[in-house]
């Protein structure tokens, strides 16, 4: 069973045009064992507050230069968690705390969770359990699997990394329907990017390519321009590993064009 309550504490936005991203309550709040039982307090915050942080800080941008601009994220706050759901108010609550512009909060079981993704018509889904976001791309949802590094990312730039050897190599995906998320989701992005000027953007849209010398990742970048996606930044590791350079680039995810990352 699925239930979804809207946040009357947050305009909400265009259906036909906003990116809507769902992330997992797990990944935006800590539930401890020792939290109390009722639906006072607020949870602590998880590592997604910095990425909530941030997409807030890309829409208030697109606001400031264009009020009636309708390309905006569109966050869904989904919780499977049973110790979570018979909290439901100190979720809302902590929401609000924290100020985070959450338009609406679903509520399912494990075994229904790909529901309420469908049902919400979403462009993205974060999560911080691998067999979630498993299931979830199996089902042609884009899914990204976030990790620890997330909590250190900035709050005020938007930075997504763009895996450019799975661009050039797009048959290796999981399913067609996957790649097609990936690719309507990336030029979501591009024309958002757009919007910005060269300089003090908060939006970002890094590439890398882990395979190949420079004619891999020229062929990348025409890919990427040939989707309306241009890049602010971009990396030719040659073979290199790539945890050294996603360390100092700090991306928020990274988008492997419809599969998940290894």
């Amino acid at each position: 069973m699925v239930s979804t309550v809207q946040n009357t504490d947050v305009k909400q936005k265009d259906a036909d045009r906003a990116v809507v991203i769902a992330v997992t309550s797990r990944a935006v709040f800590e539930c401890g064992a020792d939290d109390d039982d009722d639906d006072e307090g607020v949870y602590e915050v998880g590592m997604a507050l910095p990425l909530l942080q941030a997409l807030q800080r890309v829409n208030e941008r697109l606001l400031e230069d264009n009020p009636a601009e309708a390309l905006l994220f569109d966050v869904v706050l989904i919780t499977t968690d049973s110790r979570q759901q018979q909290q439901s108010s100190r979720i809302i609550s902590s929401t609000r705390h924290y100020g985070l512009e959450v338009s609406r909060f679903c509520f399912s079981s494990e075994e229904d969770f790909i529901e309420s993704l469908l049902k919400n018509n979403l462009q993205l889904f974060l999560t911080t359990d691998g067999d979630m976001a498993s299931q979830a791309s199996q089902k042609g949802v884009l899914s990204v699997l976030l990790d620890q590094q997330t909590a250190s990312c900035s709050s005020e730039q938007l930075r997504v990394l763009f895996c450019g050897d799975a661009v050039i190599q797009p048959d290796t995906g999981p399913t067609p329907a996957s790649r097609q998320a990936a690719q309507s989701f990336s030029a979501q992005l591009g024309e958002m990017r757009r919007r910005f000027s060269v300089f003090n953007s908060p939006l970002s849209i890094v590439m890398m390519t882990s395979r190949g010398g420079r004619e891999s990742c020229c062929a990348a970048l025409r890919a990427l321009r040939s989707r309306g996606i241009s890049v602010d930044e971009a990396y030719c590791l040659a073979g290199a590993p790539r945890g050294p350079i996603i360390s100092v680039l700090r991306p928020h995810f990274l988008l492997s064009d419809g599969f998940l990352e290894e």
